[in-house]
């Protein structure tokens, strides 16, 4: 639990950093942010099974001296961040940039109150939203070695399952900088609509690809669809800034991770109910993932359905100035901005 509290907060704080030292390019500072979040497997996860490794003797296998090592590795790097990582002053932008002197829609200039966002519609369609296309992904990125080896029996090798699960891995850290960069130029609600109805397409586009016994464009789908897995993480800290302001939108931002969570939950036991379920009835292993597909576009129709309803918080939420001056005066200063 002290781990999971330490990622979360590890995760939030450079994000909505990040966010007020970009006001120009949010999406394109978001999706750095979390595809180093996503990327920090790549060093972690190896670096893990070597210290096992060099700890292992006949009797233990030196979990303990490998978690001591790591958290004195992490906590150098947090305590530099700690050090060097600072809010910009009030007023703040970058040199030659120029806002806009009309907002863009569904970009506030406006702050509302972390508690307050819990109050909207738009709060919560945008929690659906990302719960939707978590469950989406995440429940066949579990399942993409086993998946690729029952519907292409024979053809696809343990070793190249393995590949593959890695290739999606790529996709994934790269869609979360790619699609939040392009979402500073299409906006935030058209980048989820490109989410939805191309993965749509795609989950649909599955069955047929096995039916066809096409390994190519297997992995095209998935590869494309996991990207945007990772795109939706990296796109909705911007959604969030868009709707609610920069103020709180560390804060908004963790609360809405709950979607993730959910999502963790509901995407593997769909996946794994209805293949074991479609086994026990008889259908072929190669078979056997065809309702899931579908079930996972019928899953983006409805996130499609609550994005398109996403529409500017109404001025009655936003914070008064009057109120920002108050608790301006009430907090308390460590260490300088």
């Amino acid at each position: 639990m002290l781990g999971g509290f330490g990622l979360g907060i590890g995760y939030i704080s450079p994000v909505s950093t990040l966010i007020r030292w970009f006001p120009d390019r949010p999406g394109m500072a978001t999706g750095m942010a979390i595809m180093g979040f996503g990327g920090g497997a790549f060093i972690a996860s190896p670096l893990s099974v070597w210290l096992m490794a060099r700890f292992t003797t006949e009797t233990h296998i030196g979990v303990a001296e490998t978690f001591i090592v790591m958290g004195l590795i992490y906590l150098c790097f947090m305590m530099v961040g700690a050090a060097i990582v600072r809010v910009p002053a009030a007023g703040w932008m970058p040199a030659g940039y120029v806002a806009p002197a009309q907002p863009r829609r569904l970009v506030t200039t406006q702050n509302v109150y972390v508690y307050d966002a819990l109050k909207t519609p738009q709060f919560w369609l945008i929690w659906w939203v990302l719960c939707l296309n978590v469950t989406a992904g995440i429940g066949v990125l579990g399942q993409a070695s086993a998946m690729s080896q029952e519907i292409f029996p024979g053809r696809v090798t343990v070793t190249a399952a393995a590949g593959f699960v890695g290739l999606m891995s790529l996709f994934n850290m790269g869609g979360r900088f790619f699609w939040a960069s392009v979402s500073d130029y299409i906006g935030r609600k058209n980048t989820y609509f490109v989410f939805f109805i191309l993965g749509t397409i795609l989950y649909s586009a599955v069955p047929q690809t096995g039916a066809v016994g096409s390994v190519t464009l297997f992995v095209l789908c998935f590869c494309i669809i996991i990207s945007m897995y990772g795109g939706g993480f990296a796109t909705v800290p911007a959604y969030l800034r868009d709707m609610f302001g920069t103020r709180y939108v560390g804060a908004i931002h963790g609360l809405l991770l709950t979607a993730w969570s959910m999502a963790g939950i509901f995407g593997p036991v769909l996946v794994n109910y209805i293949r074991e379920y479609n086994v026990t009835h008889g259908v072929a292993k190669a078979q056997a993932y065809n309702v899931t597909m579908y079930v996972m576009a019928a899953l983006l129709v409805i996130g499609l359905i609550c994005n398109a309803f996403v529409k500017a918080v109404h001025e009655r939420h936003h914070m008064k100035a009057l109120d920002i001056d108050a608790e301006v005066e009430a907090a308390p200063v460590f260490g300088g901005r």
